[in-house]
């Protein structure tokens, strides 16, 4: 028996090559397992098996009933259903001239609303809130500090650090106080359902509307779906007006 050479099922060499190609139709969220030299072993025994109780369908002579006939024919039916739709959209593309055009035509689908920078303390309680609103304000402590101290939000191990955000991705009472604070000023006790926020905003960003190279993946995306939908439903047509009877 040759090194490529797995096993031999009723006298079928199976070889590496085959079983590597059957790892590719493992489904995508096990395939790192695959790489695995513990569950490979495993996949490898899925894969013998599956010769072993093919071999005994066919001795039984399942093979030969209707039913497999009828999965037999049921997938040959899938089958070239999916190439020749494959092969029907295998040429479609989109050039970049085509979505620099639909990027200046429809830039206000790429508008980006104004966001802000900001850090928060929450606390449980608007008197806790006003306690350490005070010390910062004392210079006895940093907001940053503060946060870390005092804060029962997982941002407060950042210093209550929460990044850029936009409106509509805060709770209101949050969002509005945010929006409205000046840059470097601590505003609060803010109440919302989570409890009491000190709020921080470092720095507030304008509307702007996306650069091109931002958002060209999803211009592309998005007209290949198109001329691929279009083809598909043109190709129907023609095959209707061609089969149906």
């Amino acid at each position: 028996m040759s090194e490529n050479v797995l096993a031999v099922v009723a006298g079928k060499k199976l070889t590496e090559a085959q079983f590597e190609a059957y790892l590719k139709s493992v489904p995508r969220e096990q395939q790192m397992y695959a790489q695995n030299p513990q569950y490979r072993e495993q996949y490898k025994e899925q894969f013998i098996d599956l010769y072993l109780f093919a071999q005994l369908g066919k001795d039984e002579k399942m093979d030969e009933t209707d039913e497999f006939k009828e999965i037999m024919e049921g997938a040959r039916r899938d089958i070239l259903a999916q190439l020749s739709m494959r092969d029907m959209l295998k040429d479609i593309t989109v050039t970049e001239e085509e979505q620099k055009a639909f990027y200046e035509e429809n830039k206000a689908q790429f508008g980006k609303g104004a966001t802000v920078s900001a850090k928060h303390i929450l606390t449980d309680s608007e008197e806790k809130c006003q306690t350490i609103l005070k010390n910062i304000e004392a210079g006895e402590k940093t907001f940053e500090d503060a946060a870390r101290e005092f804060s029962t939000c997982p941002s407060g191990a950042k210093g209550g650090d929460l990044g850029e955000f936009g409106k509509g991705q805060m709770v209101k009472e949050f969002e509005d106080a945010a929006f409205d604070a000046e840059i470097g000023k601590v505003v609060g006790p803010v109440k919302t359902q989570f409890g009491y926020h000190l709020i921080k905003v470092e720095k507030k960003n304008e509307p702007k509307t996306a650069e091109f190279e931002e958002v060209k993946g999803q211009i592309y995306q998005q007209l290949l779906g198109k001329k691929q939908n279009d083809a598909y439903e043109a190709k129907v047509k023609e095959l209707k007006d061609k089969y149906l009877k």
